[in-house]
């Protein structure tokens, strides 16, 4: 055995982002976060930008978004799409069963540094190290060099900025603070500066930027928040109070002279109280958290914040390491790297790199205690950011956490899980008023205050009632990787049963028996009616039936685990016989919608009909290979008009063919997502920038070396032949296992395995193997097994030969 166990960024810092140049644009910016306050860090030499965030600052507050004329509609809908009127059954349903989009993530405002510089500029560089979460700035002005770092802790809840010269010319800087919303700045004695603000309680769609009320402030009204500065240095520090222009520009700031060193320390904290409680202006309350936070990290000096800022840091990314091989270009500037990848250059390292820069995005933008990452994570300069910078839930909210439990970050899986159980309550009223249900449920778009109803526009997106039923199966991914029956027992359980009842309520029969939902769309897709019209709303689509009956089968899963509910097990039970079945059509494409309608549009961005081959697992070469190789088929005719243009869309194609076990076709498109839709500081541009995509890649990159949904280890299940030599340490799979890997020319060479929890354990490989003695066996498919029973905390060699 001879798995990697030393971290490469110990030795040559490998998981580094690297530039010769600052920032121009904020695509090129460097992110930082600890899962509350995020920063994009610019790197400019004259002047430092960062850009900043924190995850409660949204437009609007609580407010009542149902419709409560949509129920009345609901039977006439119904009886349309029955009656095979799709054209009609749509136009009721935009018309009267829809309702007011919701709200959108706010940035917090910029820090500015300018410095003093009066000769020209050298041997600049600019990096992100990913093991250390720290942002670095390096140059020359004649001899003297410059170094600065930021970083921002989840120790101390502070943004640490840290400038040094090395030489004998001492600094010279000026600080200030700004922010896009209405706000002042204060001097604060000693050293210090305070901006306080307020979001807007309404901002439209930013495709509607130049309606009159695009974006509303009231008074008193919306989110508020402050954002205090502390300098700490030897030097002088002369305060300049301005005189501000206008709500939205102040020009108080802090001028430091005389100093080697400068360390800036930043807080920030907000009136938000929780997604049902009306904000207040509440500003003793948030100077009081503010200056505690400042104080109690000024209590340190720069390198012990530092370095608790690191420990705590690495305790999280050091759990997974992985070489896909080396190419010696690890050294290179990271946007060259990527020029050179698009041209055809491999990369090897540059795909590990981008493994492990989803794990740190992950990290960095969903923390226990902060709210969920959303559609751009924590990072967003817009006040009319794209698509709100809501959670979309009909794929990407769900996406952003498919890396959190494979790749042993199953704590940064909390966030959503709080956002899961909130949205329950609001998506109780919401099943009762739209649809006389009980459960509850969620559509398509949500935000800081937990809408759960339909947004407006077109039903294509906005009518969706499977929101909930989908986010409530992380509660069973969590449950499944980790074994916590406390956890299943007292949160995950009660929330599926919730949503399934939900599923229960809404399900009608068909006159063949059948169940059905209805109306039913697939997420933001069309078909064409027999007069050619484009149309979205009919009956029982594919992905509706897909989540309903994998929810059903893990409730009931769950309920035996607990020995309880047998009641409601059998009403899961006998509608689970009922449901619609998957279809597959003339061509042998598994079907989107339960008639086999023509496709408005043959590419399409979602894949959504495939939930059941990823993330669910309903359709698998071992119980449903037909299923498989329609779903094969489908995929071929999606790509082949077009589809997996967008960034994330692209990296569902990834997980998908790792599932199929096609390791070219996974390649293919890890290689597209990195090559056509990655910005040069890695992030994901869907376009614009969605986190989505990273996260996506991320998982799919662990999903073509380890899988684990059909209740065994599955090793090297699709490994790429461009990465002939390599390991893995630290991925999770479920059953309570941590998995190494260690390959050599395409082949498993050893693994490693240590069982959490105990219990059975089964291994199955492409290649030979041995585990305690015993020999794997050899199937009628070519793959390799060993079963074993194991103990707590055991740990278990997998030899090759």
């Amino acid at each position: 055995m001879n798995i990697k166990t030393e971290q490469r960024s110990a030795s040559g810092h490998a998981w580094m982002l690297k530039y010769l140049q600052p920032a121009e644009r904020w695509e090129e910016a460097l992110p930082l976060g600890n899962g509350r306050l995020g920063g994009m860090v610019f790197g400019g030499t004259r002047q430092e930008r960062i850009q900043l965030n924190e995850d409660t600052l949204w437009s609007g507050f609580p407010r009542d978004t149902n419709n409560y004329e949509a129920l009345r509609h609901l039977k006439k809908a119904r009886e349309l799409i029955a009656s095979h009127n799709y054209e009609e059954a749509e136009k009721l349903v935009e018309a009267q069963m829809l309702g007011v989009n919701c709200q959108s993530y706010q940035p917090l405002g910029d820090l500015y540094v300018d410095q003093l510089l009066v000769d020209e500029i050298s041997s600049y560089q600019r990096e992100l190290d990913l093991d250390a979460g720290i942002a670095a700035v390096r140059f020359m002005v004649g001899q003297t060099g410059y170094i600065r770092e930021a970083f921002i802790s989840a120790a101390d809840q502070v943004l640490c900025l840290h400038y040094a010269v090395l030489g004998d010319i001492p600094l010279e800087l000026v600080i200030n603070l700004s922010s896009p919303h209405r706000h002042q700045v204060k001097i604060t004695a000693p050293g210090g500066l305070a901006l306080s603000g307020q979001c807007p309680t309404h901002v439209a769609d930013n495709y509607r930027r130049d309606h009159p009320k695009s974006v509303l402030y009231e008074d008193g009204q919306g989110v508020h928040f402050q954002t205090h500065l502390q300098v700490i240095v030897d030097g002088k520090v002369i305060a300049d109070e301005g005189k501000a222009q206008s709500t939205t520009d102040s020009i108080s700031k802090l001028k430091v002279t005389g100093t080697r060193t400068i360390t800036i320390l930043l807080a920030t904290a907000t009136s938000f109280r929780g997604f049902d409680h009306i904000p207040t202006p509440d500003g003793d309350r948030l100077n009081v958290i503010c200056r505690d936070q400042l104080n109690q990290a000024a209590a340190w000096t720069y390198e012990e914040l530092r370095n608790r800022h690191i420990k705590e840091h690495q305790s999280l990314f050091r759990r997974v390491d992985l070489s896909l091989g080396n190419n010696q270009r690890a050294a290179l500037p990271t946007d060259e790297r990527l020029i050179a990848y698009r041209a055809g250059e491999r990369d090897p390292e540059l795909e590990a790199l981008y493994f492990q820069y989803g794990r740190y995005l992950l990290m960095a933008s969903s923390r226990p205690g902060t709210q969920a990452a959303n559609l751009q994570g924590i990072w967003n300069q817009h006040v009319q950011p794209p698509w709100n910078s809501d959670y979309t839930t009909n794929i990407n909210t769900e996406m952003n956490y498919w890396p959190a439990e494979v790749c042993n970050l199953s704590e940064c899986h909390e966030p959503l899980i709080t956002m899961i159980e909130e949205l329950s309550k609001t998506g109780g009223r919401t099943a009762a008023i739209h649809y006389a249900c009980n459960g509850w449920t969620v559509h398509h778009n949500v935000d800081l205050w937990r809408m759960s109803s339909p947004t407006g526009g077109s039903a294509s997106w906005a009518f969706w009632p499977m929101g909930g039923a989908w986010l409530s199966l992380h509660l069973w991914e969590h449950y499944e990787f980790n074994l916590e029956l406390d956890f299943l027992r007292e949160k995950a359980y009660p929330l599926m049963k919730g949503a399934a009842v939900f599923c229960l309520d809404w399900l009608t029969e068909s006159p063949s028996g059948e169940l059905v939902s209805s109306p039913s769309t697939s997420p933001e897709n069309k078909f064409l009616t027999p007069d050619g019209v484009p149309c979205s709303v009919s009956q029982a689509t594919t992905m509706d039936m897909s989540i309903i009956r994998e929810l059903f089968v893990r409730c009931i899963q769950a309920a035996e685990l607990l020995n309880t509910d047998s009641d409601f097990c059998a009403s899961v039970t006998q509608a689970l016989a009922k449901l619609a079945p998957f279809k597959i059509n003339q061509q042998g494409k598994l079907q989107e919608w339960q008639e086999d309608f023509p496709e408005s549009e043959p590419g399409h961005r979602h894949v959504s009909h495939l939930y059941s081959l990823y993330p669910g697992n309903q359709i698998n070469q071992q119980q449903t290979p037909d299923l498989v190789e329609a779903s094969r088929r489908t995929l071929a005719g999606r790509i082949a008009s077009g589809g997996g243009h967008t960034g994330w869309s692209c990296a569902w194609l990834i997980n998908m063919y790792a599932r199929l076990r096609e390791a070219d076709s996974a390649y293919r498109f890890i290689h597209t997502l990195l090559a056509r839709s990655t910005y040069p500081n890695l992030f994901d541009d869907h376009p614009p920038f969605q986190i989505d995509g990273n996260f996506g890649g991320t998982a799919g990159i662990a999903e073509c070396l380890l899988q684990s949904h059909l209740q065994q280890l599955d090793l090297l299940p699709a490994l790429p032949k461009e990465w002939t030599d390599g390991y893995v340490s630290g991925l999770k799979a479920r059953g309570g296992f941590t998995v190494d890997i260690e390959w050599e020319n395409g082949k498993l060479t050893s693994a490693r395995i240590v069982s959490s929890k105990g219990g059975a354990c089964h291994i199955s490989s492409a290649t030979p193997f041995t585990v305690r003695d015993r020999t794997a066996t050899l199937d009628v498919e070519g793959s390799y097994h060993v079963d074993f029973e194991t103990e707590v905390m055991g740990v278990y060699q997998v030899s090759v030969g």
